[in-house]
This record gives structure tokens, C-alpha cells and sequence, in this order.
């Protein structure tokens, strides 16, 4: 997967002063044309995909950093690593053969598992990224994921009956 680069200019406050580093700018139409991954025609398509290092849900998905579950959510000490082709990983499809929620990375820089413990049984699998990884989906567009280990859990809700009962979110 290839990115768009631009400078973001900045002022000098010294002639040593170095130039901001370059600022990878992935939009929604470029992110789906370099994975061969459509969207669908009601989202806009030049937005610019925001990277965040912290929680995000995308449907049915939530993404946790490994920070913040602590040991709650670890791999198995076996876990066999995959690294993440460039044209992605389907992470779970929604209900009834819905669209499929695709983590998508450049070549290297991100491994997944699916061999994972998690002491509330809501974790799909594991990822860690050296580089940005996306979140890409049919219906809810892309997220980026800063560098970081983070878990990917099925999401739930209360049930009809109270607070008791949860189930899984249907996307």
C-alpha cells in the first residue's frame, strides 16, 4: 500500500531549525483504491482518515489498546503471528454475510493473531503495527491505528431483559 506525502509547512525560528517531517495523508477513495476494497457510494470519499492511538468502534468492532486492558486480554503463550497482507485481513463479517470489517497495512509493519486469552471471552484477536494500520468498512468508511498492540473485541449491549443479559452488537 502506497500513501500520498505532503509537507506540512512550518515557520523557521532559526536558520538551523529543520523542516517539519513529512505527514502521510490517506483518504477514504486512496485507501480503497490501493486495496482493491470498495466503499459504498454514500460516504465522501476525499475525507482524510484520522489515525487515533486510543479506543475506536466501527460497527459491531471495538479496537483497544493492549495498555489499557492490561492483562485481561493477552496471547497465548503459543500464538502463531500473521503478518497482514497488503490486501488485508477480514477481522469478522457482519450478521448474515454483512460487510466485512478488513485491518489493511503496508507490507511488515502489521502481525495478527487470532490466538488470544481474554478473560471476558469478547476478543476476536491481536494486532501490533509498527506503522499505521486501517480499519476498513463497506458501510462505516476507515479508521487509522496509530503504532501500538491492540485488541479487537466484538462489541455488546444490554438485552431486552435488563442488564443481565448482553448480547453481541449485529452490524
Amino acid at each position: 500500500m502506497t500513501v500520498t506525502t505532503t509537507s506540512v509547512p512550518t515557520a523557521q525560528t532559526a536558520p538551523t531549525a529543520q523542516a517539519a517531517p513529512a505527514v502521510r495523508t490517506v483518504t477514504l477513495a486512496s485507501l480503497s483504491r490501493q486495496t482493491g476494497l470498495a466503499v459504498l457510494d454514500h460516504l465522501e470519499q476525499s475525507v482524510s482518515i484520522p489515525v487515533v492511538d486510543g479506543l475506536q468502534a466501527q460497527g459491531d468492532l471495538i479496537v483497544i489498546p493492549l495498555s489499557v486492558l492490561g492483562l485481561s486480554v493477552r496471547p497465548r503463550p503459543w500464538a502463531r503471528w500473521t503478518e497482514v497482507p497488503p490486501q488485508g485481513v477480514e477481522l469478522l463479517r457482519g450478521e448474515a454475510g454483512g460487510n466485512p470489517h478488513t485491518l489493511v497495512a503496508d507490507p511488515g509493519t502489521c502481525r495478527w493473531t487470532t490466538e488470544v486469552m481474554d478473560a471476558e471471552g469478547l476478543a476476536i484477536g491481536l494486532f501490533e503495527t509498527s506503522a499505521v494500520a486501517y480499519l476498513l468498512h463497506p458501510e462505516h468508511g476507515a479508521t487509522g491505528c496509530a503504532p501500538g498492540a491492540y485488541a479487537v473485541r466484538r462489541q455488546r449491549e444490554h438485552g431486552e431483559h435488563g442488564w443481565r443479559r448482553t448480547r453481541f452488537v449485529a452490524d
